[in-house]
């Protein structure tokens, strides 16, 4: 399965430089534009249709893989898969019709359901005795699963206030995800496939979201991403023994971190903690001084530095591998930031 890992980041990836610049035309053409205002950071309107291309790469390369017979039929990944178009459906319709917090949350809640009957669930903890037992979650399963989605699908939602940085971080968590469901034993071939295509995709969003950015993920991108990373931090990586089920908070540090800091500053102040506001990490950077790429560096490495740790509690193989992975990554990243600031200067 390896090579179909290679494969897949790699149709996700030219499938989403073809299609990104037709969600842009489509969106101007159509008004589909997020207009800046007081708690923006961006000064003109930029098309918020961003997820229409990194769900269309996703799911259009996946259906390509199926085709070649990578993929073995079941209910757990058809739970994954449905769960986060379904989401990624109610994100959109928030990006044209400014849906209603707690509304988007209820419906957040029926989409986990779902995907939770449908198999995808923290049924068993990893944390094992020194006599190698763990213990059934019973009836707190459904709590703790319903938890953890919805809050990492917010949760990225939440750090995508600066251009480049939630597709950098998704990037590098969807990676280290990969790597790590590879390390596990036994290897959740499946799971490492998805968040590769998932990474691909990024990539090609990322192409045209470094600052100045040209699109934004919206709402639908960036709850389909973080719906994706944490249904597939379930199925690839709790699924291990040992310390595995720590494994996703380390990875997802980032996105994690932000949340918690957001909701517990609102719930202090008396405010609720849906209610949107200037005051994340990403912008206390700002304030303090840093650009944009700045900010986007400083976040994104320290998601690398968390994926680092992670896999250098599965193995030194793993670290090996994620640090070429990486340092790929990096490279390519830097590329594009290139080739996009080459092309500005011939304009």
């Amino acid at each position: 399965m390896p090579q179909s890992n290679i494969i897949g980041a790699i149709i996700s990836y030219i499938l989403g430089v073809f299609l990104v610049p037709f969600v842009i035309a489509f969106s101007k053409k159509e008004g589909l534009v997020d207009l800046p205002n007081e708690r923006k950071i961006h000064k003109i309107p930029v098309s918020r249709l961003g997820g229409v291309a990194i769900w269309a790469s996703t799911m259009l390369t996946f259906l390509f893989l199926v085709l070649l017979s990578y993929y073995p039929y079941g209910s757990l990944v058809s739970g994954i898969l449905l769960g986060s178009s379904l989401i990624f459906l109610l994100g959109l319709v928030d990006d044209v019709y400014n849906l209603d917090a707690k509304f988007k949350l209820i419906v957040q809640i029926l989409i986990t359901t779902v995907v939770y009957l449908l198999g995808v669930k923290v049924d068993m903890t990893s944390v094992s005795t020194n006599l190698g037992l763990g213990f059934d979650l019973g009836f707190l399963s459904y709590p703790i699963t319903l938890f953890w989605i919805v809050g990492i699908s917010n949760a990225v939602n939440f750090i995508d206030g600066v251009d480049g940085l939630a597709g950098s971080v998704i990037t590098v968590n969807a990676i280290t995800l990969a790597i790590v469901a590879l390390a596990m034993r036994p290897p959740n071939s499946i799971s490492a496939l998805i968040a590769f295509i998932l990474a691909g995709s990024m990539l090609a969003f990322l192409t045209f979201n470094f600052n100045p950015a040209k699109i934004f993920m919206g709402d639908s991108g960036a709850l389909f991403s973080g719906f994706l990373l944490a249904s597939l931090s379930i199925t690839g990586v709790m699924k291990g023994a040992t310390i595995a089920i720590l494994l996703p908070f380390v990875i997802l540090a980032v996105p994690i971190l932000d949340i918690t800091y957001s909701s517990l500053r609102r719930i202090f102040k008396g405010k609720s903690p849906f209610v949107a506001d200037a005051e994340h990490i990403h912008h206390k950077l700002l304030k303090a001084g840093f650009s944009q790429k700045r900010t986007v560096a400083i976040m994104t490495s320290v998601a690398i530095i968390a994926g680092a740790i992670a896999s250098l509690c599965v193995s030194k193989i793993t670290i090996i591998h994620y640090l070429i992975y990486i340092v790929i990554l990096i490279v390519l990243m830097l590329v594009l930031s290139l080739f996009d600031i080459f092309t500005k200067n011939v304009k």
